[in-house]
């Protein structure tokens, strides 16, 4: 395998990246007196800004009008806002007046942060409904401007600044949904386009998971990982068992799939950096182990779930069928 075809590939560059982090975590070389929690906070803001900017700047605004589209953007929302955050704010709020109520405070940026970005090309790439999938990654976008601080404001509102929650969401959502308009006509191979995303979430994994205060008690890291299962492997893979029994072609299926259970980390860590001062390092143990996790899902869907095999069956066993 060429080193392009390495870097290109999410499943091996993220799993480097956050072997690396541990590493850097446990042996206590992370340069924390010098990357202190507002630094990384502003780090974190600034080059999610970016790579947000970029990835948007792929999606064309095309075919958005939610009456025309109604079904497809229902099932967006739902999928990729309210169902996927259940099950995170289910683990928060049994939690959070616990002894590990600290740890918890993470699982609230899990469940506000929207479906990864990269769930269109994505799509495209396992032969999803892409067009349901640009649409709903724009609209997702736009609603998740309100949807993120409500979240927060409901359940973490007394102990966070909502004036900080609002400037970063607006900084790393809203100013790209702009920018991202003027690179639209630049042309960006999906290689490239792959290995840039992929290095900068590795970068984001990297600065935040080496700083993370992870509990010597082993209690709260089996139930942040028993939440993260939970939301990534039962959840996609109920969501694409059940659409499958509905009759639901394989093309809805995968990118349905991807938005219930994608999310984008991204924002989860940068929410958290910029809203939990010197918090922050106890609040990241639950993004940082649903980021163990969510990679876990990546390889089982890349080799399992929409393997080649498979897509190839059932998209042939559909035609025969029409």
């Amino acid at each position: 395998m060429r080193a392009k075809e390495i870097l290109a590939s999410s499943a091996i560059v993220m799993s480097v990246a956050l072997i690396f982090s541990l590493l850097l975590n446990v042996s206590g070389y992370f340069p924390g007196d010098i990357l202190v929690p507002k630094v990384r906070s502003n780090i974190t803001v600034f080059v999610l800004a970016v790579m947000m900017t970029i990835s948007l700047s792929r999606i064309p605004y095309k075919n958005l009008d939610p009456v025309k589209n109604g079904r497809s953007v229902i099932r967006a929302m739902l999928l990729g806002l309210v169902i996927a955050a259940v099950i995170p704010l289910a683990g928060y709020l049994l939690m959070k007046d616990t002894s590990w109520g600290g740890y918890s405070a993470g699982l609230v940026f899990v469940a506000a942060a929207p479906f990864a970005a990269s769930v269109a090309p994505l799509s495209y790439i396992l032969r999803g409904d892409m067009e349901h999938a640009a649409r709903g990654t724009i609209l997702v976008y736009v609603a998740s401007l309100i949807w993120i601080p409500f979240i927060i404001y409901v359940t973490l509102g007394k102990t966070v600044d909502m004036t900080d929650v609002i400037i970063t969401v607006v900084e790393i959502i809203g100013v790209p949904l702009v920018l991202s308009r003027l690179l639209t006509k630049v042309k960006i191979e999906r290689a490239t386009m792959s290995i840039m995303m992929n290095l900068f979430i590795s970068f984001l994994v990297i600065l935040s998971v080496s700083s993370t205060n992870f509990p010597r008690e082993m209690t709260p890291l089996l139930l942040f990982v028993l939440i993260a299962g939970l939301r990534t492997f039962a959840l996609g893979s109920g969501v694409e068992y059940a659409e499958k029994r509905m009759g639901i072609n394989w093309h809805q299926r995968v990118t349905d799939v991807l938005m219930v259970s994608y999310r984008n980390k991204g924002i989860a860590i940068a929410m958290c950096a910029a809203t939990m001062g010197p918090a922050v390092g106890i609040a990241m143990v639950a993004i940082a182990t649903s980021i163990v996790v969510e990679i876990c899902w990546v390889i089982f869907m890349d080799s399992v779930l929409f393997s080649k095999k498979r897509m190839n069956r059932e998209i042939g066993s559909e035609v025969s069928d029409t």
